[in-house]
């Protein structure tokens, strides 16, 4: 059995992976094709594997008869990183941003894209040019924040989620990511008062309630743990999760906790 402080720093990293993952999907353009530092449009984002893999063959023909066409090619990658092509993803943003190297929606992408590949710090270089000190863009501060925390310089990330939420007050998306920052910090109380204060608001995705659910059972409050985790989920869906969450507080798969999908994966894409 691993020291606690051990198990704290391994599992929360796994989950940090998790909201990494959701902040580089989550951030979405308007309806109008106005880029909003966005690469899915929010009314239309696909949900299922194979609308993900439509959505890749139609921006993908759109992206090759025309290369230059921006808003293709965040689409276009998009969806090659939701059907897990996550490096040709980001070999396709990279063009856009030799094409387009002042245009905050394509770097935007691109560091989120480059985050999703592991070159955190390539990715922290792309995003620190995607907004600016006056028009700060608090998604890129919580993406920002996740790519530190991967890097373990967690009191930095946490100063990127306070001022993203300077932005955009109580957005549990954001509250989410800093609960996890601090359960690495291996603070766990307090990462469970930001991570209740997340889950509070009703826009909070099931998401933020798993990574609640695994900081509650880090601290041994194993069926408060098990209740929180199945809240938004159907009897197949909630045992298999409730399963998922053992798996991971008795520590068995820790290849699975790296894995991009990330710990209780059941609960949704983001």
């Amino acid at each position: 059995m691993r020291p606690m402080s051990s198990r704290i720093r391994f599992l929360a990293s796994a989950a940090v992976a998790v909201a990494l993952a959701a902040s580089v999907a989550g951030c979405k353009t308007t309806g109008t094709g106005e880029t909003t530092g966005s690469i899915v449009r929010a009314s239309t984002a696909p949900r299922t594997d194979a609308e993900w893999r439509r959505e890749a063959d139609t921006w993908g023909a759109r992206y090759n008869a025309d290369p230059k066409d921006v808003q293709a090619a965040i689409n276009y990658a998009q969806a090659l990183r939701a059907t897990g092509q996550r490096a040709q993803a980001a070999a396709v943003l990279e063009q856009a941003s030799i094409r387009n190297p002042r245009d905050a929606s394509v770097l935007g992408a691109y560091g989120r894209a480059l985050a999703d590949v592991g070159s955190y710090a390539q990715a922290l270089d792309v995003l620190g040019r995607a907004h600016t000190p006056d028009r700060p863009d608090w998604r890129i501060l919580n993406v920002q924040g996740a790519v530190l925390d991967q890097m373990g310089r967690h009191d930095e990330a946490q100063r990127h989620y306070a001022s993203a939420l300077k932005i955009v007050p109580d957005e549990p998306s954001v509250l989410s990511n800093l609960g996890l920052s601090y359960a690495l910090s291996k603070n766990l109380p307090k990462a469970e008062e930001t991570l209740r204060r997340a889950v509070a608001n009703p826009a909070a995705e099931p998401k933020v309630r798993q990574n609640l659910a695994l900081v509650v059972g880090l601290q041994g409050r194993f069926p408060e743990a098990e209740q929180i985790a199945t809240a938004d989920l159907g009897p197949e869906e909630a045992a298999a999760n409730v399963a998922y969450l053992r798996q991971m507080l008795a520590q068995k798969d820790w290849k699975a906790l790296r894995s991009p999908e990330g710990p209780l994966k059941r609960a949704g894409r983001d």
